[in-house]
């Protein structure tokens, strides 16, 4: 059974591998009760609502209320989507056989500009997080934000020579970037980034699809 994982935080502050990571695993499985999780982990049911509590903070779990014959309805905690995230997704399995597939019936210019405007549409929906005003280094700040809300954990960095360039250590395609480089690199990602910053230029200095340990752009203003 997958143990769940938290983004973000530290195991000592969440208890991942912990009753809460087992809690979360139950919940995978099954809507339960504070009652019905104590009996199945062995705990005080007054913990396991605390726990339970804890993670509704955190947007993990909500509460269910269900009528079960007579009387009051039960409640039963259920995992949110966010609590679902948690754990293991392979999407990027079934994109790299897809991408194949194009690639085997279509060529590798069909599929570069299907690449490239599923980038300027991924630019539209970010983009109304990003203010298109204030000067290049503000615009490259706003980006980075948005990124990180995405997963990529980036950085906007200015250069001795006063270049500006974002450098990111998470890449959230890395598989598939590894799968298909020039795809995710050279046309989704490049595409991406000049569509959310505007009149800019964009050099790939470094990538972790080509065997780097991080993305480095480099912004080239216009």
């Amino acid at each position: 059974m997958a143990t769940a994982k938290f983004p973000g935080t530290e195991a000592a502050d969440v208890g991942f591998e912990g009753t809460r990571g087992r809690i979360l695993e139950e919940l995978q499985i099954a809507p339960r009760t504070a009652r019905e999780l104590a009996e199945k982990l062995h705990i005080q049911e007054s913990a396991a609502r605390g726990h339970l509590e804890r993670l509704e903070d955190r947007g993990l779990v909500v509460p269910s209320f269900r009528r079960e014959g007579v009387g009051r309805p039960r409640k039963r905690y259920v995992l949110t989507g966010s609590g679902q995230d948690l754990f293991p997704k392979k999407y990027d399995l079934i994109l790299d056989t897809v991408v194949d597939e194009l690639l085997d019936r279509e060529g590798e210019g069909y599929v570069s500009a299907l690449f490239a405007e599923s980038a300027r549409r991924m630019a539209r929906e970010v983009a109304e997080q990003v203010p298109r005003t204030g000067t290049p280094a503000e615009r490259i700040r706003n980006l980075v934000n948005a990124l990180n809300r995405l997963g990529f954990h980036c950085t906007a960095q200015t250069m001795p020579d006063g270049q500006l360039r974002i450098v990111r250590t998470n890449c959230v395609f890395r598989h598939s970037a590894l799968s298909h480089p020039y795809l995710l690199c050279e046309v989704f990602d490049k595409h991406l980034t000049e569509a959310l910053l505007g009149q800019v230029g964009v050099d790939l200095q470094d990538s972790i699809g080509h065997g780097g340990m991080r993305c480095t752009h480099l912004i080239q203003l216009r």
